[in-house]
């Protein structure tokens, strides 16, 4: 009984495991994205506005 116990307490760590790794994944993305976007979203901008009132 004890080894059973055990055992599903080791999957619910493995689940536990992948959250933080998509968790930290998502983290790095978002501060990539926050670091790099206000360059690439003002040249986009400013490039669709340039298009648009030619």
């Amino acid at each position: 009984m004890r080894i059973q116990q055990l055992h599903n307490l080791e999957d619910g760590q493995g689940l536990v495991e992948y959250g933080l790794i998509i968790f930290l994944v998502a983290i790095l993305v978002i501060a990539i994205l926050v670091l790099i976007g206000g360059s690439i979203g003002g040249g986009l901008y400013s490039n669709i506005t340039t298009i648009l009132r030619s």
